[in-house]
């Protein structure tokens, strides 16, 4: 990748050998974040504990402000230079959007429905999806449909999947946005830990069934939401279900560990096939994450409500990565800010995330894709 503002960096060494526990690494200099949220929480979590549960389709840390030359946002900061909305590049091009009823996923959608794109929304609650719909077709776009679905269970997954492809012959970009955290242990409706059933084996799931529909309509992207949460994760492969212990913040960071992984394998086994993949951090998004939790994350979360980003400002990267002529040839790479970062030396451990594939196969009983 070249030119504007996006930064490439050189790899960093990966990781040797398989890693079950995540470690941090020393990242390159970025800009200041005066707060983290996600090491206040965990700490805080872990003194007081928590009750109730929560489910929230955005949960991510904060982010500095970056602009670069094709967003199409309303956004003074995102529209700088040339004025990508008046030459509507993303016509003609369909992108499928998980999560999008609500905050990054609904604010990515309309700054996409600028652009001209054609839109299929994945939501849950079908009010939701159609109040998004609406502001989706008045923001521009060539077409908006809305798919209703749990992502959390997979013969919702594999019929989403069939509803796309009997309609659609065509996926330009498939962003896996919807996530969530539990503050309790849960499991989903196919038994497997909540969190695990909806951000990681979602992603893993829709993505390969979905995989013949972009390899066809090449060049093609996929963006996957992961967060700098991961550095909190512990990958045990041994127990991907949390059953030996359960924390809500750590289970959710393994989630997005889990995301990068994905990604790394992803981006191997599409080599030579004109599909990309590529994992980004948004940032913490002001939204209703904690809100409807009675405990102690709840009362935090609403204390750093002044720290947090707006969701358009959040979506800026997603934005970036699914349509910015920038990075339409840059794949198996993590993102935050629009540019290119260095994610946990475990998050590039090339046989932790073969195994992780293996083992999502069969949580999926999906057939092995090459």
């Amino acid at each position: 990748m070249s030119g504007g503002e996006a930064e490439e960096l050189a790899p960093s060494p990966p990781a040797t050998g398989t890693q079950l526990v995540a470690n941090n690494v020393t990242n390159p200099p970025s800009t200041p974040q005066p707060l983290d949220p996600w090491k206040f929480i965990g700490r805080m979590m872990q003194r007081g504990g928590t009750h109730g549960q929560q489910r929230n389709a955005l949960t991510h840390e904060p982010q500095a402000r970056h602009c670069w030359k094709w967003s199409t946002s309303a956004d003074p900061c995102a529209t700088a230079g040339p004025a990508a909305a008046s030459k509507r590049p993303m016509k003609h091009k369909r992108v499928l959007i998980t999560g999008a009823s609500r905050g990054i996923g609904l604010a990515a959608a309309i700054a996409i429905a600028k652009q001209g794109a054609n839109l299929v929304l994945v939501v849950r609650d079908p009010a939701r999806g159609e109040a998004a719909k609406k502001a989706v077709l008045e923001a521009g776009a060539s077409s908006c449909e809305v798919l209703v679905g749990d992502l959390s269970v997979q013969a919702d997954v594999r019929r989403i999947a069939d509803e796309f492809k009997a309609r659609w012959s065509r996926l330009d970009v498939l962003i896996n946005n919807a996530g969530a955290i539990f503050s309790k242990a849960q499991l989903s409706r196919d038994g497997h830990e909540l969190t695990l059933a909806t951000n990681h084996l979602s992603y893993f799931l829709l993505t390969n069934l979905l995989l013949d529909v972009l390899k066809a309509s090449a060049p093609a992207r996929i963006v996957n939401v992961s967060s700098e949460a991961h550095k909190t994760g512990r990958l045990d492969l041994t127990d991907l279900e949390s059953k030996k212990s359960y924390s809500a913040m750590r289970v959710y960071g393994t989630s997005k560990l889990m995301n990068i992984l994905f990604t790394k394998e992803l981006a191997k086994r599409l080599e030579g096939t004109g599909v990309t993949v590529n994992a980004l951090h948004p940032g913490v998004i002001k939204s209703g994450f904690g809100h409807n939790n009675p405990g102690l994350l709840s009362t935090i979360w609403s204390l750093m409500g002044p720290f947090l980003k707006k969701p358009d400002e959040g979506a800026l990267t997603t934005i970036y990565l699914a349509t910015s002529p920038e990075v339409e040839s840059v794949t198996g790479e993590y993102f935050q800010d629009s540019r290119r970062k260095y994610p946990s030396r475990v998050a590039q451990d090339p046989q932790l995330a073969s195994r992780l594939w293996d083992e999502s196969t069969k949580l999926t009983s999906l057939a092995t894709t090459s």
